[in-house]
């Protein structure tokens, strides 16, 4: 037996011990599950996991294997939770548009056993977040290249029991789709979002293509599966391609490789926002008092106190002409503690006429 078979038989020995323990491990998760019914608990526990991720990460004696073993220990905890959240029946997650549209293509990568729930509006996923007909929401929130959705924002000003819980950043790449059979050299007009004409303006130029506007990507790629004519073809995800049968004629097709959109996730707030400091980021939305030197105070306060804003917003005040709210996303400085973040608020609120932690979270990136 040479080494690389003795290796998979290793491994394979292993992968039987790991399903027992993984059978184990389940049964353990279904009864804090049952708990967490029982006193109405979240699924997820900020503090509780970051635990158990220093705890566990500590006991390994080979110090180059720790971060992979934290990856491996930061998806199994996302496995317990998605059985937890199927369990208490907290398991939908809603999001705006059709089966292949962007949101539903970083709500698939992010809550991948969860049951979705598309709807026609923005604020219908807002809506039946709050009232609790969705666990979550999944939702754009700004892109690399046209940047924020000022739409999503004041919806989240709007609704004060709703959260961030969740923020991550989806790369955006737009192939050209046509139906079977179908050549790039036969094709005459291109449908699809106007953003995403706009993006692959160049390429659209190159081959004299007439354009139509079309309300969503994943609807346009949909719309000509059912015209069935060679002649026209969408601009939209390779996912939709295998969705409604496409074939992928151009990859590629948006002039820009960086081209990125940030999803925020969110929830109902059971309770505030949990800060744990390091390795985090704060949304807060704030007013400053009308008054000169206000809003300077409020950003001195947060560099003073160590936090690198990397963003700030600003949007009309609903019923307040030519008045504002903020918006300020913040990294937390290395070695911050959840009582450095307390310290920053209440900070804060002695320069701020109202202040509200929007979420607390890590920022991922939802590929594949």
């Amino acid at each position: 037996m040479d080494l690389l078979q003795q290796a998979r038989t290793e491994i394979d020995a292993i992968d039987a011990e790991m399903a027992v323990l993984f059978e184990r491990r389940m049964r353990a998760v279904a009864d804090v599950a049952r708990y967490k019914a029982q006193t109405g608990k979240p699924v997820f526990d900020a503090v509780r996991e970051a635990a158990v991720l220093e705890k566990n990460t500590a006991r390994l004696q080979d110090e180059t294997l720790r971060p992979y073993y934290r990856a491996f220990l930061q998806e199994a905890m996302s496995v317990s939770r998605a059985y937890q959240r199927a369990m208490l029946g907290r398991d939908t997650a809603a999001y705006q548009g059709v089966e292949g549209a962007w949101s539903h293509i970083a709500l698939r990568r992010l809550f991948p056993f969860s049951r979705a729930v598309s709807f026609a509006t923005w604020g219908e996923v807002f809506d039946t977040v709050q009232n609790g007909d969705a666990q979550f929401g999944v939702l754009p929130f700004e892109n690399s290249n046209a940047g924020d959705v000022s739409t999503v924002l004041d919806l989240l000003y709007t609704h004060p029991d709703i959260i961030v819980a969740r923020m991550c950043d989806l790369p955006i790449r737009q192939d050209l789709l046509g139906v079977p059979g179908a050549a790039l050299a036969n094709v005459r007009t291109v449908v699809s979002h106007p953003q995403a004409l706009a993006q692959s303006s160049v390429f659209l130029q190159q081959h004299g293509f007439i354009t139509r506007a079309w309300n969503n990507t994943a609807d346009a790629a949909r719309h000509i599966a059912e015209l069935n004519d060679p002649t026209v073809a969408a601009i939209a995800s390779a996912e939709t391609a295998g969705l409604y049968g496409l074939q992928i004629l151009a990859q590629g097709v948006n002039a820009d490789g960086d081209n990125t959109t940030r999803f925020i996730v969110i929830e109902r707030a059971a309770q505030p926002p949990v800060m744990t400091g390091d390795g985090q980021r704060l949304a807060l939305l704030f007013t400053a008092r009308h008054k000169p030197g206000q809003l300077a105070a409020v950003l001195d306060q947060i560099g003073a106190c160590g936090f690198n804003m990397e963003c700030i917003k600003s949007r009309p005040l609903p019923h307040v002409p030519f008045e504002y709210y903020f918006y300020v996303q913040l990294v937390c400085p290395a070695g911050c503690t959840s009582t450095d973040c307390d310290t920053l608020l209440d900070t804060l609120r002695t320069d701020c006429s109202t202040l509200r932690l929007l979420g607390a979270f890590t920022l991922d990136t939802a590929e594949n």
